[in-house]
């Protein structure tokens, strides 16, 4: 009854659905591919293959080691990533090139997910965080396909609509086979909307190893480290994917701390670089000079040689995880405004003290450790940014101590990965349910009477 409801509900809405993809510009491309025309190249694969359902770019960063591991370990089966956005079609473009394939995800119609199933023929599907399309997982439960969550989590915003369609998310949830989440409340959360309580198991954030150290710079990270031109006596605060509101914020906050310490730089890096022509003229509008990363190297640096308070706009992708290195003091965005935050961990891994603002449901279990071990600075309001930044700046040896305590709680949280490998070797094994229930040593597997306390 649940999936004739949906699929009728899908049909009447097809027309709507089809018109975004064709008028939407950053839908266009690969079109034919979501809705059902595999790429010659997929339906050349080697069969079966191990096809990863990864949402966008944050999604797929924190894949990528687990990938390469992966790679390693399952040499027999070519790995397929399916990405929703461009974004994440470039990630796997760029750090897996040569380790796996890129194909857009199917539009959830039944016909169209059923091809790429027939076609494709996963030995393994993999699932990312919290993308849960009923008719995809339908399809592969029928072909027998083992279906694993990793890195799972389900947000509060997420939880709530969900409730409303427990039914339906139960009979979603029994499709999946291995639930690896990121967190026992996360756990508690699939259980309650009715993931079978044995599948279920808990081996933290991937986040945690997803290592700088695995991540070469490439010679154009070298020139922007080059090219920002900082003096010696300059301090560079780092605020890392921004947006709307909280920016005018930080600009605002960024007019009071110079006024005490004119030689504080402001670098912002926008969540989605097409905002940075407007986020320029609001810069701009704040009377702050604007410099541009996309221009040539030569202009960057250039510009970025000026002396006094300025503000360096980082409208390119890729480059932010490796500029928090160069950041005295870093704020992550989406905290400061009801989006939920982003990754507290990539300035965390530098040695960087790490700021963020009360709207934390992302990353709420990170951002609580960062507060626990005094690795990060939790603010409410401009007051408090300008309070907390200002106190740094005075106190330098405060920001370098902080900074040890960020670093430190990335390395004692990592091995994710390794956890993770294990369940999966176990469920790809198809052991019975009994021995895929035994923890892992290492891991922070609950019973399902922890989940559904």
């Amino acid at each position: 009854m649940y999936y004739l409801m949906y699929n009728v509900m899908l049909v009447l809405v097809s027309p709507v659905i089809i018109g975004l993809l064709l008028t939407k510009k950053r839908c266009q491309r690969g079109l034919w591919s979501r809705l059902g025309s595999i790429p010659v190249e997929l339906q050349n694969l080697r069969k079966p293959v191990i096809w990863i359902h990864a949402v966008s770019l944050g999604e797929v960063a924190t894949i990528v080691p687990l990938l390469h591991a992966m790679k390693e370990r399952y040499p027999q089966w070519p790995l397929v990533v399916s990405t929703v956005t461009e974004t994440g079609r470039e990630v796997v473009i760029k750090q897996l090139e040569g380790v796996a394939w890129h194909c857009y995800a199917p539009v959830d119609f039944w016909w169209t997910v059923d091809r790429y199933v027939r076609v494709l023929q996963p030995h393994l599907f993999i699932l990312v965080e919290s993308e849960f399309w009923p008719n995809l997982l339908k399809s592969l439960q029928r072909h027998q396909v083992p279906i694993c969550l990793v890195n799972g989590r389900i947000s509060s915003r997420s939880f709530s609509r969900y409730i409303w369609v427990k039914g339906m998310m139960k009979h979603v949830l029994s499709c999946i086979d291995l639930s690896l989440m990121q967190s026992v409340h996360d756990a508690k959360r699939i259980g309650q909307l009715g993931a079978i309580p044995d599948t279920v198991h808990v081996t933290g954030n991937m986040k945690f190893d997803q290592g700088l150290d695995q991540r070469k710079p490439t010679d154009d990270h070298i020139s922007l480290s080059a090219t920002l031109k900082l003096d010696a006596a300059e301090v560079l605060i780092v605020a890392g994917s921004t947006h709307p509101q909280e920016e005018e914020c930080l600009l605002e906050s960024y007019r009071e701390v110079i006024a005490r310490h004119p030689q504080v730089v402001l670098l912002m890096a926008p969540r989605h670089i097409e905002r940075a022509t407007k986020l320029e003229q609001v810069i701009r509008h704040y009377g702050f000079t604007c410099i541009r990363r996309s221009q040539s190297t030569q202009d960057f640096g250039a510009h970025a040689q000026q002396n006094g308070p300025r503000v360096i706009l980082l409208d390119t992708r890729g480059e932010l995880p490796f500029i928090y290195r160069k950041g005295f003091v870093t704020f992550v965005g989406g905290t400061l405004v009801p989006v939920g935050g982003h990754n507290l961990l990539e300035p965390a891994q530098w040695g960087r003290p790490v700021m963020f603002g009360p709207y934390v449901d992302h990353c709420r279990d990170i951002a609580g450790l960062l507060l626990e071990a005094g690795g990060g600075i939790q603010i409410q309001n401009q007051g408090d940014l300008v309070s907390h930044l200002t106190r740094l700046i005075t106190h330098p040896s405060e920001a370098e101590d902080m900074g040890r305590r960020a670093f430190k709680v990335v390395q004692t949280h990592r091995g994710v990965i390794a956890r993770n490998l294990q369940w999966i070797d176990r469920l790809l094994e198809k052991e019975d349910s009994t021995s895929l229930s035994l923890p892992v040593t290492g891991s922070s597997s609950i019973t399902s009477q922890e989940i559904l306390r």
